[in-house]
């Protein structure tokens, strides 16, 4: 950051402080002789036990420093109290002042405001819409006393169930909201955008940059502890979606409330629970706030909110993805060195986190490496009207701390929808160098059941069992007639619904037989015909079943259009007449096209013009062999950028799909057309090599060795294969076949694969090294033979190339 935006940050705290101290006359009453004496005596009461505490503590700082003297304990007893005890006191003097000019800038007037933080505006924000906010704060201020009991209510029977949760995986358990006081600061709107474009006629969309940096007073029980919430504070980009539009008053049927991202969430701990106010166990709590926050109402969650009685809840509850993010994150490069070793700055081990809304995914940890490769893949559900933004953090794992930030990147998910497919390497941001290699394709959904075959075959040939062919929507409407779990009381019902691996879970609804849910859900599929819907109702109190139902979801492909709507069915083991009542909708996943005329450039390509032509031709060739794969995929080819800006736009056109190259056609021997050692009499190897666009990978197979020299035969050798990428011979690259004991004609039939990408491909060779262990053992070198095999032949993107290689010398050129 820049000098000039410290001192404008700087003067922009003095201005908010300034607007505080000039509006705490307005918000403060004046005192009564009464009210004076009773603050004087509280006063002094504070005094007196501030005075015992300060006592007490230094008795118990001089008892602990003697008891491990007397006990002889080393002096890291005492240093590591007082490590955390500093970080601590650092950690609170930085929230406290960022919660003081919070506060300060809750209670300042708009136009103050507005002018104090006007370098931070989002770009569409203009003086005339300093009224338009004081217009709209000032209805926020009016009905907020109403909001806040609506806010009670779900904070209470939504979030407090969820944290319950939440804590029982620590081990925390019994948690328990008992005062809920939401204070009189209302939120406020820094900002308002209106949407006129692109948007349907039937809606109004809005955005509202929100502030909330309440004077709440919240206490909870927690495992027999009682503590509290104070000074919470919450930011972030809300959008307010009003629709459908009616020709009856209130004019608009429902609104779905939601933040884009996960929005800046802060608080402060009071009571005995705030000695977990403290690095590390701090953000267990606020991770978990967040999450819960995100669970009700950070993309694709949105909070609905019924205004007239006509609405169906179906029309607005029931999630409304428009498609799928397929996302690879391949690798990354030159990533900064945070681990600190004995001989200086080492390595990194580092992971990846995508962020998609509040959809998140992390990657596998790669230990001491700044060139990782994580082939990681992941798919994520998107409202792309919602313009929502693809985050991907590295961060550096450490055992004994706060993991390391190693940079960021991010890309707007409407540039990939536009292209259907982005390759591309992205430039870190606040990194000081580093980048990473993503994969992004865009999906749609069909609602043609005969998408169904090509969406499997091509997640059979990407070889990846996370990935889905189709998507469920599903809406918990009711039930009726459910049994009693307990004499004389009516349950307490919730319901759990599971597709595959994943499991959602309604709100339970108090002492009824007949609960209302109205919650929606979505699930990604990974083989519709075989997959089915499994519910089960729940009682709260007991734990008791109340009823279940399999749903197969081969049923909802043979109906009109995959959907049924507001359907009932019979539940199983709850009685004759129990019923529930649902919606669901079947979508297929198929590859969007390319909907651009034009693939605009994102940057420079270092890689020559020979280079770039061979990459197209190997794309080109593979797509031509496709089996089964969409129509849809985009045709143009494009140079791999070696560096993109990580903004918004993204512009690297990907190969089309191209399915895997099958086990069974790879793993194919011929017999050698020689009975001869080869050229140089050390034997030959015959291998299988195939590059695979669509995973970015290279798959080499060592099938078997012929004709390998016995020079004694009291000493037979054990070969083995070693095989390493050109150039570089990193040890990343190493793979290792298994040793076939006293053997001249060893078979192996074992498979290798590399991430590498198709730019990286070409100029690259696969070393192939056959040594035995009993040269080694024997002290002799070990090396039998060797071939290098350059991999821009355009056979290795076809059909695979099968091929006996001569074994040469160690030291031949």
């Amino acid at each position: 950051m820049s000098e000039s935006e410290d001192l404008l940050r700087t003067e922009d705290t003095e201005i908010v402080a300034e607007a505080a101290e000039e509006a705490m006359p307005i918000v403060s009453k004046e005192k009564t002789p009464d009210e004076a004496d009773s603050a004087v005596a509280k006063t002094g009461d504070k005094g007196i036990f501030s005075l015992i505490f300060t006592v007490a503590k230094r008795v118990a700082v001089v008892s602990v420093i003697y008891f491990v003297g007397y006990m002889g304990w080393s002096v890291a007893w005492l240093i590591a109290p007082v490590i955390l005890s500093v970080a601590r006191t650092e950690m609170r003097k930085k929230t406290d002042l960022r919660r003081s000019i919070a506060k300060a800038s809750a209670i300042a007037t708009e136009r103050e405001m507005i002018l104090a933080r006007i370098d931070e505006l989002p770009a569409w924000v203009y003086f005339p819409d300093i009224e338009r906010c004081e217009w709209v704060n000032r209805i926020l201020k009016q009905v907020w006393p109403n909001a806040n009991h609506y806010a009670k209510s779900l904070i209470k029977n939504t979030i407090e169930p969820n944290v319950q949760k939440a804590l029982a995986n620590y081990k925390l358990n019994s948690f328990k909201f008992d005062r809920m006081i939401l204070g009189t600061i209302p939120p406020r709107i820094g900002g308002v955008k209106v949407y006129d474009k692109n948007i349907s006629r039937n809606e109004i969309i809005m955005d509202l940059d929100l502030f909330y940096a309440s004077d709440c007073d919240i206490n909870f029980n927690l495992g027999g502890m009682k503590g509290g919430i104070k000074d919470f504070q919450i930011h972030g980009m809300v959008r307010v979606v009003m629709k459908p539009l009616i020709n009856k008053m209130p004019l608009v049927g429902g609104l779905q409330i939601f933040f884009l991202n996960n929005p800046n969430i802060d608080f402060n701990l009071v009571g005995v629970v705030d000695l977990l106010d403290m690095p590390g166990l701090n953000d267990m709590l606020r991770r978990i706030i967040i999450e819960q926050v995100g669970a009700i109402m950070v993309l694709p969650n949105k909070l609905p909110i019924k205004l007239s009685d006509e609405l169906p809840a179906v029309t607005l509850k029931m999630p409304e993805p428009e498609g799928v993010l397929r996302v690879h994150v391949m690798e990354a490069k030159d990533l900064m060195k945070k681990d600190i070793s004995v001989l200086g700055k080492g390595k990194s081990d580092p992971y990846a986190i995508v962020t998609v809304g509040a959809q998140q995914f992390r990657t596998q940890i790669i230990d001491n490496n700044v060139n990782p490769k994580w082939d990681f893949w992941c798919e994520a559900c998107i409202d792309v009207s919602h313009h929502t933004v693809f985050g991907v953090k590295l961060f550096d794992w450490d055992r004994t701390g706060e993991h390391d930030p190693l940079g960021r990147a991010t890309v707007e998910i409407t540039s990939v929808v536009k292209k259907g497919q982005v390759d591309t390497w992205l430039t870190l941001e606040n990194a000081k160098h580093g980048m990473v290699h993503l994969r992004l394709a865009w999906m749609t959904l069909s609602t043609d059941r005969n998408d169904l075959s090509a969406a499997l075959v091509e997640t059979q040939l990407l070889r990846v069992t996370s990935m889905s062919t189709a998507l469920l929507t599903i809406f918990i409407d009711s039930a009726k007639n459910l049994p009693q779990a307990r004499p004389q009381s009516k349950p307490d019902p919730f319901l759990m619904v599971n597709v595959g691996k994943k499991q959602e879970q309604t709100a339970a609804q108090m002492r009824t037989d007949a609960p209302v849910w109205e919650q929606g859900f979505t699930f990604l599929v990974s083989n519709p015909e075989n997959d089915s819907v499994q519910l089960r109702i729940m009682d709260q109190k007991t734990e008791k079943e109340l009823g279940k139902l399999a749903y197969p979801l081969s049923s909802l492909l043979a109906k009109a259009n995959m959907d049924v709507i507001s359907e009932p069915f019979n539940l199983q083991k709850s009685g004759p007449i129990a019923k529930i009542i649902l919606s669901m909708s079947l979508r297929i996943l198929r590859n969007a096209p390319n909907t651009e005329d034009e693939v605009e450039s994102t940057g420079s390509d270092d890689l020559s013009h020979t280079n770039s032509v061979k990459s197209a031709q190997l794309s080109k060739q593979d797509s031509r062999l496709s089996v089964g794969t969409s129509g849809d995929a985009p045709s143009s080819v494009q140079e791999e950028p070696s560096a993109v800006s990580s903004t918004a736009t993204v512009s690297s056109a990907t190969p089309p799909a191209t399915p895997e190259y099958r086990e069974s056609t790879l793993i194919h021997r011929t017999a050698s057309t020689t009975s001869s050692g080869g050229v140089a009499g050390l034997g030959r190897i015959q291998l299988t090599l195939r590059y695979s666009v669509t995973r970015q990978r290279l798959i080499v197979i060592v099938h078997k060795i012929m004709n390998i020299p016995l020079k004694d035969p009291s000493n037979i050798p054990d070969p083995y294969v070693k095989l390493y990428l050109l150039p570089g011979r990193s040890k990343e690259s190493k793979r290792k076949t298994t040793v076939a004991k006293d053997n001249c004609n060893p078979v192996y039939d074992a498979t290798f694969e590399y991430i590498i990408s198709t730019a990286e491909l070409i100029g690259s060779e696969l070393e192939v090294t056959v040594a035995t262990q009993k040269g080694f053992l024997s002290g002799g070198s070990p090396v039998i033979g060797l071939v290098r095999v350059p991999l821009n032949d355009s056979e290795i993107s076809q059909q695979g190339s099968t091929s006996w290689h001569d074994l040469l010398p160690e030291n031949y050129e």
